[in-house]
Parts: C-alpha cells; structure tokens; sequence
C-alpha cells in the first residue's frame, strides 16, 4: 500500500525538478549570507577607518596605480599579506583593512605567479624598479615577468587626474581643493613608468 507525499515532501521534490524555483532560491540565500557577511564590516572601525598616518595617494601615484591596474599586475601579484607565519617572515607585517580604505578597488588577492608587493614600498631603490620593468631578468635573472618597455614612452595625462581624484572624493577620499587644483601640474611630463613606480615605492610603507 503506497502512501501520499506529504506536503514536505512535495515541496522538496518541487523545487529540485524546477529549475528557475531552484536558482532563484539559491540567490536568495547568497543574498542574505552575503549581507549578514558584509553589512557588518560598514560599521566596524578596523575596516571603516585609516590606520595612522594613511594619506591618500599623490596625483602622481594615483596614475601610477591606474597604470598598475591597467596592465593586469594583480593577475600575478597580490597586496594582501595574509596572518601566517610563513607570510610575514617573508613579506613583512601582515596587511590590515585600514590600511586600503583609501584603494578603490584594493587589490588583496592570493595569487602568487610573483612575489606579493604589499611591503614592497621603499624595498628597492627608483632605478631598480625602473630596470626592473624596462627588462626583468636584468635584475631578476630567473623572472619570468613580461618586460613593460613602453611605459617610458607612454604619458601621464594631467587632464585625467582632477577628474579621478573629485571622483574618489565622492566616495571617502580626503582630497582637498588645493590638491585638486595642483594634480595636472604634479603629473605634467611624466612618463608612465614614473607614475608606476611611485605608486610601487608607497606600498606598505604607512603600517611598515
């Protein structure tokens, strides 16, 4: 003698053989573990406020970071130390939230193709780096990096930057009129590669 499902039971067997039920189910428990995840972390100061002595990036080293992002660095670079021993012997003091709450987006990850560049800030001098991403293995000999050659050639646009920076001001970013009014001529004849590497020489530097 068989038995009727029972109402539970029939619930459960709808929602597996509907697919459109099923995904839109799914996306409502994403959406609600996602909020209880981040909602949070709006309204805590580890992750709300700059560490001390944070200072928004410079004109210049805001298009160095464009430049950065452009390229595709963070597809083998992290700037996240993570809190492991094995981490902060090599990389240095692991990284902390308030030390990006001026990065839009930041740039944490895991990848690890190359070495992590969180702390690189003041590690190697501005020639260095300027070797480094004209030709990789002139300082580097096992690196298997792409060399950047053209960012010599390629210029900042001053007309960019006061742009950029009202934009991020928008959305937290302590910029002033002043610094406004001065990012075209801050950036006037310098080449990309000069932009890169300040940006790169102030990684890590505030916490380190």
């Amino acid at each position: 003698m068989t038995t009727k499902n029972t109402s539970a039971g029939f619930s459960h067997e709808k929602i597996e053989t509907n697919n459109f039920l099923m995904i839109a189910l799914i996306l409502v428990v994403l959406l609600f573990g996602g909020l209880v995840e981040i909602v949070p972390l709006f309204f805590q100061k580890s992750t709300t406020e700059p560490i001390k002595g944070l200072k928004p990036y410079t004109a210049l080293q805001l298009a160095g970071r464009d430049v950065y992002i452009r390229e595709g660095c963070y597809n083998c670079h992290s700037q996240m130390i993570r809190p492991f021993r094995a981490e902060t012997l090599r990389y240095g003091h692991y990284s902390v939230a308030g030390e990006f709450v001026y990065d839009h987006p930041f740039q944490w990850g895991s990848k690890r193709t190359g070495p992590d560049l969180h702390r690189v800030g003041g590690k190697y001098s501005d020639q260095w780096h300027r070797d480094h991403l004209t030709n990789p293995r002139d300082v580097v000999p096992e690196s298997n990096m792409p060399s950047y050659p053209w960012l010599a050639k390629g210029q900042v646009d001053p007309a960019d930057m006061a742009p950029k920076m009202k934009a991020l001001r928008t959305v937290g970013v302590p910029y002033t009129d002043e610094q406004i009014a001065a990012a075209g001529d801050e950036v006037k004849g310098k080449s990309e590669l000069d932009a890169v590497i300040a940006y790169l020489q102030v990684l890590g530097i505030t916490l380190k």
